[in-house]
């Protein structure tokens, strides 16, 4: 539980509106969101496992890498989407934007968590 709490914490609390509209656009906001997120972590975990949070958090949000796992499992139903189409958040363009957001918001929450679970458990 704690782990979560420090996650929304991270994610929300600590993070600005000039990090959100800037770190996937600027390594420096990205750097500062990441930085900011993974340090109440380290109440609870070793420097290596939030070192790997940090980091992990970083690429995940610098490069907004839940679309690509969004886009790619897409590819289980049929018409295969094109990237083209999907580039924005993943799901293709047909999707109500409001979905699309807030489903790529639940896809990156969960990359987050499953992340810091591992790094807190295994590392």
């Amino acid at each position: 539980m704690i782990q979560l709490i420090l996650h929304l914490i991270g994610d929300y609390i600590t993070q600005s509106d000039w990090m959100a509209v800037n770190k996937t656009k600027s390594y420096f906001a990205a750097l500062c969101h990441a930085t900011a997120y993974s340090a109440p972590f380290l109440l609870i975990g070793d420097t290596k496992a939030v070192f790997v949070i940090w980091l992990s958090h970083l690429l995940i949000d610098r490069f907004r890498l839940a679309r690509y796992v969004v886009f790619a499992k897409n590819f289980m139903g049929w018409p295969f989407p094109r990237w083209d189409d999907c580039k924005a958040t993943g799901y293709p363009s047909e999707r109500p934007a409001w979905m699309a957001v807030w489903l790529l918001i639940v896809a990156d929450n969960t990359i987050h968590l499953a992340t810091n679970y591992a790094s807190l458990r295994w590392l």
